[in-house]
């Protein structure tokens, strides 16, 4: 018989989310800092897109396979997911703080490999774990209150490159100190936020039906290579639907991220990481500001979409968001007063909340709650796919037919989020089936 899951209160579900915090802020230096040291070490932009391969590529191979384990692990003490939080997020933390010391193009881009593979292997869990502890009428919550950390965290990250840049003054190398301060912070955030959220929620423990279901499916190395296989040959037709938008966004949100630096140097300072180094420096801590301030925007817009979800629905609400964000990116790269940044990123940012929480709820109604990980996985697959074919199409286009130049990249980016809004029209969502008994005191 299957557990009544009780409703929490407001306070517990941030609790269970808090580690989202940390796992982002690592997101967010990948966003923001690590293709700018990828130009103080001396790239071409038209490499750029090829050594972010390791984000895609990590996700692709990693998240379903962690989403199928989780699905299939339980430990009496440890849980079912928290185990994976906690080993992605310590090999996090350790890469974070090992990063900045990169000497060499390769040595940055090997360390990425490990970073993005850590990353991925505490965040995949995290979006089961909302399926798995919280009521149908409380997965807007959870889901967008993810997107409020993700908010916080990319934040942080991207304001104290901003700030460590006025402030902390000398190099190691090709890298500025200031990196080295944004990297350790990110390196204590990572466990320390995971580590909090692991003491403060327990699991629900599986009943002893689910127990022998789980030690059943126990069956081998290939196992969770075959289950991925079996569940996308099962998926709902949601799920290929959300697959078209997904393609069209995530191509467009590394062309922005690829190049945001560099198109505001081109905009507002008229330089290049080549032509003046210590411009494209002030450039890039005022990018760190720009993406601050879009993620701003993300979080405390995050819970404002959890009640228009609600008043309207997950479709119109993600049509609307993406229509900002294609909007957003056509003009940001003709703006040259660097404050004048901040109004496109605003409806960017509202945009961005929306990504990272309301696509889950277009989708989650349709899959079966047993299988909660793997979907999970397999919706992490729609995502890396396209960066995959960014990082390795991207290059070629943006040297033949868009001049390297970083403004005309974000544009064509632009361009995807707007089909990624009309794909998004395609979408047919099915509505919470009402078959679980929410209990209105809070506990867990």
């Amino acid at each position: 018989m299957p557990i009544t899951k009780p409703r929490l209160s407001f306070m517990q579900i941030i609790n269970m989310n808090v580690g989202f915090f940390g796992i982002q802020y690592s997101f967010g230096l990948q966003q923001s800092a690590v293709n700018p040291i990828y130009d103080f070490l001396g790239a071409q932009p038209d490499e750029i897109p090829l050594l972010n391969l390791a984000g895609p590529m990590t996700g692709l191979l990693i998240q379903p396979i962690i989403g199928v384990l989780s699905d299939r692990t339980w430990h009496p003490r440890w849980g079912r997911r928290k185990p994976y939080f906690f080993i992605g997020a310590l090999f996090c933390s350790l890469s974070l703080f090992i990063y900045p010391f990169s000497s060499t193009l390769w040595m940055a881009g090997g360390l990425l490999w490990i970073l993005d593979a850590a990353n991925n292997t505490a965040m995949e869990p995290y979006r089961a774990f909302i399926a798995d502890k919280l009521p149908p009428a409380q997965h807007a919550s959870g889901f967008l209150t993810q997107s409020f950390f993700t908010g916080l965290g990319i934040t942080l990250a991207n304001i104290s490159l901003f700030i460590f840049q006025k402030y902390i003054p000398g190099k190691h190398g090709a890298i500025p100190y200031w990196v080295f301060g944004s990297f350790f912070l990110g390196s204590i955030c990572s466990i320390t936020s995971v580590l909090w959220s692991i003491t403060k929620t327990p699991e629900i423990p599986p009943t002893p039906e689910e127990l022998a279901v789980l030690r059943a499916n126990k069956k081998g190395l290939f196992q969770p290579f075959l289950e991925i296989i079996h569940a996308i040959t099962d998926m709902p037709k949601v799920m290929w639907q959300l697959a078209l938008v997904y393609l069209f966004q995530w191509y467009a949100l590394f062309c922005y991220w690829q190049n945001a630096s560099k198109s505001i140097a081109q905009s507002v300072w008229k330089t290049s990481p080549s032509a003046n180094k210590t411009l494209y420096e002030e450039a890039v801590g005022w990018a760190g500001l720009v993406n601050g301030w879009y993620n701003v925007v993300t979080f405390l817009s995050a819970f404002g979409l959890v009640y228009m979800t609600k008043k309207f629905s997950p479709k119109k609400v993600h049509v609307v968001c993406l229509l900002m964000a294609g909007i957003a990116l056509l003009v940001f790269p003709h703006m040259e007063n660097k404050y004048a940044l901040f109004a496109p990123m605003t409806g960017f940012g509202i945009a961005w909340a929306s990504m990272m929480g309301v696509p889950y709820l277009m989708v989650v109604n349709d899959i079966p709650k047993e299988r909660y990980g793997v979907y999970m996985g397999i919706i992490n697959m729609m995502i890396v796919i396209p960066m995959i074919l960014q990082t390795t199409t991207f290059g070629y286009v943006l040297q033949h037919f868009l001049g390297n130049d970083p403004g005309k990249a974000i544009s064509f980016g632009g361009v995807l989020l707007l089909l990624a809004c009309g794909a998004t029209l395609l979408i047919k969502e099915t509505k919470p089936a009402d078959d679980e008994i929410i209990l209105q005191s809070g506990g867990h």
